[in-house]
């Protein structure tokens, strides 16, 4: 039995993948929600909560911890992430099950350079401090647990995203795209199956445990690229881009701490921000999926988003 916390991109995608092969997966969330599959019992759990978990995760072969801050801020992150994380640690380590984390590439401190499993993380400050403070957390608790580290998210459920709402809707509309920094910086991209197989990979594989991994990425793209594959995959012309230059958001963040906290990672879109997943994919024996395929899935899920929207 697997136990999934949280019902985002990744935690539903796990769960879904889990229940496909046949596992019986437990969803903890507060709202109760998840797949409806037979395999999928979902709780209303608040995994903040130490009580609550020793039952939750009895029998558990391995936790996938997927939930996140309630909002995207350093003071957000700072007081909820920490405390949820060793909770979880905790109670998976009394049920002796492997904590299997979804990761950032936050915590890189030499964004500059390809970014491998073996590049330093130790990036100080802000959000980034907080992501490198967690892997170290993760490195010194009792608990076997184990880090994927993926690009920025696209793909079904991936809404809140570069390549999610702020793209892929409009590129359907044909509407105008606004992306942030450069529209011609390379940039990884992860698609968020490839995130959760390899999630579910890693929790399968004790040799891998207490150590970070990188999820199947494919080749970076510019954000003109993956705009224009979208756009290329749905059948529809290739979109207009505007650009969001970085000194217009710093100015912002004087008086938005939501453009103070976007500003803060606008290193990734100003410059190159190229991840390498070979080592990993070695380990784990698995590939991207061939863009193509993972272009057509997400367009059609976005398609069927919007058809009940219509109705």
């Amino acid at each position: 039995m697997y136990v999934v916390t949280g019902a985002g991109p990744v935690g539903w995608t796990i769960a879904e993948q889990l229940a496909d092969r046949g596992e019986q997966v437990r969803v903890l969330t507060r709202s109760g929600s998840g797949p409806d599959h037979p395999l999928v019992e979902k709780l209303r759990v608040d995994v903040s909560y130490p009580a609550k978990l020793v039952q939750a995760f009895d029998g558990a072969a391995a936790v996938f911890h997927c939930i996140h801050g309630s909002a995207y801020r350093a003071k957000a992150w700072a007081a909820e992430l920490p405390v949820a994380e060793r909770v979880v640690m905790d109670a998976a380590w009394a049920a002796g099950a492997v904590v299997v984390f979804p990761e950032s590439l936050y915590s890189y401190s030499e964004p500059d350079n390809t970014l491998t499993e073996s590049s330093p993380r130790e990036a100080a400050g802000g959000k980034r401090g907080i992501r490198s403070a967690l892997l170290k957390a993760r490195q010194t608790h009792a608990a076997n647990t184990v880090s994927v580290v993926a690009g920025d998210f696209f793909g079904p459920r991936a809404r809140m995203a570069h390549a999610g709402e702020r793209m892929v809707p409009l590129i359907l509309k044909g509407k105008t795209v606004q992306v942030l920094g450069s529209a011609e910086q390379p940039h990884s991209f992860t698609y968020v199956p490839d995130l959760a197989a390899a999630m579910i990979a890693a929790a399968q594989k004790p040799e891998l445990w207490n150590s970070v991994l990188h999820a199947p990425t494919g080749p970076a793209m510019t954000m003109r690229e993956i705009a224009g594959n979208f756009a290329r995959s749905a059948g529809v012309p290739e979109p207009k881009l505007s650009v969001v230059p970085g000194w217009l958001l710093r100015a912002l963040g004087l008086f938005s701490t939501d453009m103070r906290e976007l500003a803060e990672m606008m290193y990734q879109f100003e410059r190159p921000f190229v991840m390498d997943s070979t080592a990993s994919q070695a380990k784990l024996g698995l590939e991207p999926t061939p863009r193509a395929d993972a272009m057509a899935a997400t367009v059609a899920w976005w398609r069927d988003q919007e058809a009940v929207a219509a109705r």
